[in-house]
């Protein structure tokens, strides 16, 4: 080798190489590897990254696309009865019209504040040619449910005791009066196809069947063949009619009962049973009537036979909204505002608030036109201990009497519960 240049003979062939530059590409080629990996890992970190910000976007963007909580403000309202003097001196005999909104005029904001609003008619709307009467076979004039639509009613429970007053002539007829009004229907059909379709209302977004079943029609027999006209208090039918209202996708099922002892303050051990059945089997709020007076309420949480829990309430009878009756405690009801939610991230319901308002129906006494006035009867307590109203020291004093009866009943308003946080303890 000389110098830099280096000799070789191969194959008999002399070679100089120049060592120098040899060097020197080598190293030239050694670090375009070292750039070439040193990219690729940069190239491959960067996407690396990108991938991560991609992913945390994507999770955010699931996050944003939860669903959101639904709220429902459901109203109930207890027996809408129609005696004689209930519709005789809601009379008007210059117009020759019946006109009931004066009986409502105090209460019409408590009924009508609700998403949805339901009541039990118990009476009939067969029609004019069949004659008007009281007890014991009820036809009322259809303007009462004319007053009902007006202050907010949006359904009624036809399935009670009262339903078959005027046969089944009478049934269909109060049907086709009530879709005239535009108030909807459960608990009595006009065929067996319509009784298979359960009554389902969407809410706020909330899918809500609304069921009623009924003890008996006080005697009066169901025309063999048309079953359908009722909805009696039996098992299989209720639990064929809870499957129905499932098949339709709903979120919550209302059930509509009247049952019970005419004027005891207390469910019976039967309305309990049947209120375990109709909790057990997927119904979430039941609304009792039939005893005139007003029975318990309570919100309970229960665990189903798949192992799921779920919040259920039932009120077991909120007595009379309007009638003409004179027993004790008969004149005593209240309007039922329940807020109702369904969560967005678990399509769970929850029963968050119950609250009431009590009423009390003021009998102003024979002779007077609309004889027969719904009285608020915390504000109008109120008004009085104010000096302002006008109501007598008499009423005062009853209505005080009668706030007390319907609070020991029914009992303080459920409130919504707060999850307590959970508690740490520090390591030591």
């Amino acid at each position: 080798m000389k110098g830099s240049i280096l000799e070789m003979k191969i194959n008999g062939k002399k070679y100089k190489i120049n060592v120098k530059k040899m060097i020197t590409s080598i190293m030239i080629l050694i670090a375009i590897i070292c750039l070439a990996i040193f990219g690729a890992t940069k190239l491959v970190t960067k996407n690396s990254e990108q991938n991560e910000e991609t992913s945390v976007a994507t999770s955010s963007k699931i996050e944003t696309t939860v669903k959101e909580d639904k709220h429902v403000n459901l109203v109930a309202i207890g027996d809408v009865m129609c005696h004689n003097t209930n519709y005789q001196t809601a009379y008007n005999s210059s117009t020759k019209t019946y006109d009931f909104m004066p009986a409502f005029k105090n209460i019409a904001q408590y009924v009508g504040k609700g998403d949805i609003t339901i009541g039990n008619l118990e009476t009939t709307f067969a029609g004019a040619d069949r004659g008007y009467s009281g007890y014991p076979t009820f036809n009322s004039p259809e303007a009462l449910g004319e007053a009902l639509k007006e202050i907010g009613v949006d359904i009624v429970s036809t399935a009670n005791n009262h339903c078959m007053d005027k046969g089944a002539k009478g049934v269909v007829a109060t049907l086709d009066n009530l879709d005239k009004i535009g108030i909807s229907h459960t608990g009595t059909y006009r065929s067996k196809e319509e009784q298979d379709t359960v009554l389902v209302k969407e809410v706020n977004g909330l899918k809500i069947a609304f069921l009623s079943f009924t003890y008996g029609t006080n005697g009066i027999p169901i025309p063999n063949g048309q079953e359908y006209l009722v909805n009696l208090i039996d098992e299989s039918l209720i639990l064929e009619q809870i499957e129905l209202a499932k098949k339709q996708n709903v979120d919550l099922i209302c059930a509509s009962m009247h049952w019970g002892i005419e004027y005891a303050q207390k469910q019976n051990k039967e309305q309990e049973k049947l209120a375990d059945l109709l909790f057990q089997n997927g119904v979430d709020i039941i609304i009792g009537n039939h005893a005139h007076v007003i029975e318990p309420m309570e919100k309970r949480n229960i665990t189903l036979p798949d192992g799921t829990e779920k919040e259920v309430f039932v009120v077991y009878a909120l007595g009379n909204f309007i009638s003409a009756q004179t027993k004790q405690h008969t004149r005593d009801t209240a309007i039922l505002d329940m807020k109702i939610t369904q969560s967005g991230a678990t399509g769970k319901i929850s029963i968050d608030e119950v609250d009431y308002t009590p009423v009390y129906c003021y009998d102003k006494g024979k002779g007077v036109y609309n004889r027969y006035e719904l009285v608020d009867i915390r504000t109008s307590m109120k008004e009085y201990e104010e000096g302002k109203g006008n109501i007598s020291a008499s009423l005062y004093n009853t209505l005080k009497s009668e706030l007390a009866d319907i609070e020991k009943v029914l009992g303080d308003p459920i409130k919504k519960t707060e999850a307590k946080p959970q508690e740490t303890s520090e390591e030591v």
